[in-house]
């Protein structure tokens, strides 16, 4: 169904309006009735026969039938347990509807069973729902403010979507210092049927939104999630300050990969995938919707700053540590422009230092210089209040440059009282000022980096499963469980691990190695379902050098671990130690995390993520660009590896997730990996089912 009429309705229905004083519905009702929207409203509520002056309906059945069937939207402000019946009883005539009220998922099982049967009613009916347990909805350019949220904000181009109510209003009311103009606000509430995923849908078409904002808790349906917002982010650039990075899911873990992969970061490399700019905090929040609400254009990596603080042009060369953005090295023509008329004492490197005493004249000459550098697309002025300094008159001129250039024009005005009209004169007229530096180069570095995500033509991933070989897979699981076992041996592993191109070490049962000549020395290991760390359970012997050595471990071994499976492997040679594992996420499904292994992996964290499907291009850049990059380099002096060959293991791990969601946690670890022709090797392989 079309959200178009919820959103932007040319009748509304307040089912629960009022005017007794701290009810929900009286503010509604005054927010539709006197902020201007120019609809029809009808006022519904038994207890009245008007309401401010306006006739009220004890039902929506008495509202004339000719008028009743026009109605685009209805907002419930009434009980909760009343709600699901009055919707069933109006389907038929009105499709959309808000319900603001609570007591439905939030409260408990009750509650849920009520939400359960009211998402039944609108997939039955074919309604559009938004709530329950929500704000309501603001947009601004049709003067329509359905909340019970005070005042109308500011018409733009800013689309902020709320889980939270709260938070919602909060940030109208800062909206109002900071100069931000909204198309639309949204809360979400319990996200029954409209969730974040509909509204980015419906955002994407909307002419009035250049940037879509969003305040999330949680996210659901997480896959479909991911496929629509790789699609919305191609068009417009979407912001999210996700909540929650310090909450953990608190279950045992038995894997490695489990200990690696916290909810958070697989956030993260979602949000990655689906290029979403993630911001960090509220102020980050804030300074990029306003960066980009005020942009002209979107920015590459080339930045120029002006300064009239040499301390100040220093903090902000040092934001820009780490950020694919950079300070345009200028050209000596532009140099030597910029010291015909700049003092002597002046830097004319970038930063561009005018020094404390620069008027507005300086600024303004600097700023046409550097707007005839075609390279640089983002000018940041930063600018002290020092004694001297014209502050208003500086904004100003800033201002009426920003408004003959093409160049994104921000500003950094350090101080409190003496920058404080500036600034408000910066804002009013749709120039982005950032209280510190850091905040400027991240807005400005993480804009460009959805332009590069945007700039990127891939086609859509799909996984194509291959039957036969996840028949030959799921037969040795259905084997183990059947022997009442949660992990597949070492040897079954080896067998599943090849079918999709990895090689594992070599492998006898300690039955079958009489006889065998088995190049010494070797590692003798216990292989069981109820030893997965075995170095923590001294479940491992390393480097046995001779058969006697090899009787007396096993002799060992059998003491220790009385009627558990032993392997013998020979011992691997000594390479890079990487971890490859797959954290089967309860909202986004299989993540696959890779760093570096060994028995230090936990420690250590020194991991990525890749969120399937993938290209081998999105593998391999995540290679090249992530937290071990520095093996496919040639760090100091050593001869690269393959990235091909690592990238061409981590498809395969990728097939695997994705063909076989019954295994519930994997990893191999370690993963010897060489930077000769040797190929890479699975030392020590978990598949736990």
């Amino acid at each position: 169904m079309s959200l178009e009429k919820l959103f932007n309705p040319a009748s509304i229905a307040i089912i629960g309006a009022s005017e007794d004083a701290g009810k929900i519905g009286t503010v509604i009702a005054k927010n539709i009735l006197e902020l201007g929207f120019e609809g029809e409203v009808y006022l519904v509520n038994p207890k009245y026969d008007e309401i401010f002056g306006k006739k009220c309906y004890k039902s929506l059945s008495e509202i004339p039938a000719s008028s009743a069937d026009k109605i685009n939207l209805a907002i419930l402000a009434i009980p909760a347990k009343f709600v699901n019946q009055e919707i069933l009883n109006n389907s038929k005539n009105i499709k959309n509807y808000v319900v603001i009220s609570a007591g439905f998922s939030e409260i408990g099982e009750e509650g849920r069973v009520q939400e359960e049967e009211l998402k039944k009613i609108a997939k039955e009916k074919e309604l559009n729902i938004l709530g329950p347990n929500c704000l309501g909805f603001i947009a601004p350019k049709i003067k329509l403010n359905a909340s019970f949220a005070g005042g109308m904000p500011e018409a733009g181009n800013i689309a902020f979507v709320s889980q939270s109510g709260a938070l919602a209003v909060a940030i109208m009311d800062a909206a109002k210092k900071e100069g931000t103009k909204f198309s639309s606000i949204v809360s979400v509430g319990n996200k029954m049927q409209i969730t974040e995923t509909e509204m980015l849908e419906f955002l994407a078409q909307d002419e009035n939104t250049k940037v879509i904002g969003m305040y999330l808790e949680g996210i659901k349906e997480g896959e479909k999630f991911i496929e629509i917002a790789g699609k919305i982010s191609r068009v417009k650039p979407v912001v999210i300050l996700k909540a929650g990075k310090n909450e953990k899911t608190q279950r045992a873990i038995s894997s490695h990969t489990g200990a690696l992969a916290g909810d958070d970061e697989i956030v993260s490399a979602v949000f990655e995938k689906s290029g979403i700019i993630r911001a960090n905090n509220l102020e980050e929040f804030f300074a990029l919707l306003n960066f980009i609400s005020f942009s002209r254009t979107v920015p590459n990596q080339k930045v120029a700053v002006i300064t009239n603080a040499g301390g100040a042009g220093v903090l902000v060369s040092d934001a820009f540590s780490g950020k694919k953005i950079q300070l345009e090295d200028l050209t000596e023509q532009t140099k030597n422009k910029l010291r015909e008329f700049l003092p002597a004492e002046s830097s004319v490197e970038n930063p561009i230092d005018l020094l404390g005493d620069a008027r507005s004249d300086r600024y303004k000459k600097a700023l046409e210089i550097i707007s005839s550098v075609p390279e640089i697309s983002s000018v940041i002025c930063l600018l002290t209040p020092q004694e001297q300094t014209p502050v208003l008159e500086i904004a100003k001129e800033i201002i009426k440059f920003k408004d003959k250039t093409d160049k994104n024009i921000t500003t950094v005005f350090l101080g409190g009282e003496k920058v404080e009209k500036a600034i408000a004169k910066l804002k009013q007229n749709e120039v982005c000022n950032f209280s510190f530096p850091d905040l400027a180069v991240t807005a400005i570095d993480s804009y460009s980096q959805w332009n590069e995500f945007r700039a990127i033509k891939t086609k859509t991933l799909t996984q194509m499963i291959n039957e036969k070989r996840r028949a030959k897979v799921l037969e040795i699981i259905a084997k183990a469980k059947l022997e009442n076992r949660q992990a597949l041996y070492f040897g079954e592993s080896a067998e599943v691990m090849a079918m999709y191109g990895i090689n594992t070490v070599e492998s006898f049962e300690i039955e079958n190695y009489h006889g065998r000549n088995l190049g010494y020395p070797v590692v003798l290991k216990v292989d069981s379902d109820k030893v997965l760390h075995k170095t923590d359970k001294n479940g491992v012997i390393l480097n046995i050098e001779n058969e006697m050595n090899l009787s007396r471990a096993v002799s060992q071994m059998k003491t220790n671990f009385p009627q558990s499976h032993l392997i013998i492997q020979p011992m691997a040679k000594k390479g890079a130690e990487l971890i490859i594992g797959i954290k089967k996420d309860e909202i986004f499904g299989p993540v696959i995390v890779y760093g570096l292994g060994g028995i230090y992996a936990e420690f250590l964290k020194t991991v990525d993520y890749l969120v399937p499907p993938l290209s081998l291009g999105q593998v391999e850049k995540s290679l090249l660009s992530g937290k071990i990059k520095f093996l496919f380099q040639g760090a100091r002096g050593q001869k690269r590896y393959n990235v091909e060959e690592m990238a061409k293991i981590l498809m395969g791990i990728s097939s695997f997730a994705l063909e076989i969601p019954e295994i519930s946690e994997f990893d191999i670890n370690p993963l010897i990996v060489y930077n000769n022709s040797q190929e890479a090797t699975a030392v020590d392989v978990k598949i736990i089912i």
